[in-house]
């Protein structure tokens, strides 16, 4: 099988690499252990994470052996890095079930059966953990003043670092030392965000154990339009269905700006490199195409077959009339009482999603942008009473690309 380095660095994972040709070697020899963490922060990972999901799953596909670290003992201290300040103090419970979660989601990118893949919480070695013999075992390896030259240290360094932050280098490091020891784990992987992490946890098994160990980072997503990937009007794009719908995470992925469709294909699918170059010449009318091809893939990875084909057929009957698939389009139910009184336009635009506030809903019908059904509405005054239903359902649409049906009940 083609080495897998070479396969991440051709669709673009790869942006910073310790040792790129003694990396690129061992991969191409032998099976090799690496690892990726995710802190339980939310009951969710996001359409951020997919790029190290991807990054395992092709490490696994590739005959190697990944593992997901949960990370239930440095989510109880918050990473800092590339954030602007200190993260919320979550529960131990609230930690465990968070985690219990994200360890579903990640099962859909890897199988966990231990020897091919494995999840495990870092909790098990870093809770238990004594402060002193930590210190005097661990922490002596670390220099501060190189800790502080990390740009993960600087940016916060400047609005405030908590000393409790400050010890997550040591934890995440002791977390590959770990894993080192105990799997033969030799490849940490990351967010561009997270190298100076991966180095220190490098450099400790150097210290520790006196042999080598390898980091790889992978860029930090943002779309063509400069905005942070799986952001939209109504908040981040969720791995977990109750969140956003199979519908939703669809269309996120289907209105993927033309800059961005030939990189997302090769980062949020598994087809080939000749595939994905010749969707992402399409051109015009054309791209559309390769839209929904993307769109598909994506949504199929993360919720499955028979999810993705629904969502296909949702969106295609809100965009071609066609009744099929009327069912997946995202629904929300009004009351017949709100209905028969009268909804302003602008407030049900902003209620349902389709804008990010009132103001942009106006903005959007003062630009001729909105619609109710295929009819466009040209007053922010505008009310949506029952007569604008039919069968007691309508469609809202915001610009050419969004839609959400509203319900009477």
């Amino acid at each position: 099988m083609e080495n897998v380095y070479r396969i991440l660095k051709e669709r673009g994972f790869v942006s910073q690499v310790t040792d790129a040709a003694g990396l690129e070697a061992l991969l191409g020899k032998e099976r090799l252990t690496c690892y990726i963490g995710f802190d339980a922060t939310a009951t969710s990972l996001h359409a951020g994470s997919l790029l190290p999901l991807m990054a395992l799953a092709h490490m696994q596909r590739a005959g190697h052996r990944p593992i997901a670290i949960l990370g239930g003992g440095t989510t109880m201290v918050g990473d800092p890095s590339g954030k602007t300040e200190m993260r919320k103090m979550l529960t131990e419970e609230a930690i465990r079930e968070y985690g219990g979660k994200i360890a579903g989601q990640i099962g859909r990118f890897i199988d966990m059966d231990g020897d091919r893949g494995m999840v495990i919480d870092n909790a098990e070695w870093l809770v238990p953990l004594k402060y002193i013999p930590f210190l005097r075992d661990i922490g002596r390896h670390f220099s501060v003043n190189r800790m502080l030259s990390f740009e993960s240290c600087k940016i916060r360094l400047e609005k405030g670092l908590s000393f409790l932050e400050f010890n997550y280098q040591l934890l995440q490091a002791y977390d590959f030392l770990v894993l080192f020891k105990q799997h033969g784990c030799v490849l940490q992987m990351g967010g561009d965000d997270q190298w100076g992490n991966i180095v220190a946890g490098m450099d400790l098994i150097r210290r520790k154990e006196g042999k080598p160990a390898y980091g790889l980072t992978f860029p930090l997503l943002e779309t063509a339009t400069g905005e942070k990937m799986g952001k939209t009007a109504r908040g981040a794009v969720w791995l977990d269905r109750e969140q956003t719908s199979p519908y939703e995470f669809f269309q996120y992925f289907r209105n993927t700006d033309d800059r961005d469709v030939e990189r997302f294909l090769a980062f949020f699918t598994f087809l080939p490199m000749d595939a994905v170059r010749g969707l992402g010449r399409l051109k015009g009318a054309e791209l559309n195409r390769a839209k929904e091809v993307l769109a598909t893939e994506a949504t199929r990875i993360v919720h499955g077959e028979e999810a993705a084909d629904s969502a296909q057929k949702g969106a295609r009957s809100a965009f071609s009339g066609t009744g099929e698939g009327a069912a997946d389009i995202p629904t929300t139910e009004v009351s017949s009482s709100r209905l028969t009184e009268g909804i302003l336009m602008v407030d049900l635009l902003a209620e349902v999603g389709l804008c990010k506030s009132k103001s942009e809903a106006r903005r959007l019908v003062q630009q001729g942008g909105a619609r109710l059904g295929d009819r466009k509405i040209e007053s922010i005054d505008y009310q949506v009473t029952e007569k604008d239903l039919e069968d007691g359902t309508v469609l809202l649409r915001a610009g050419k690309k969004k839609v959400h049906r509203v319900r009477a009940k």
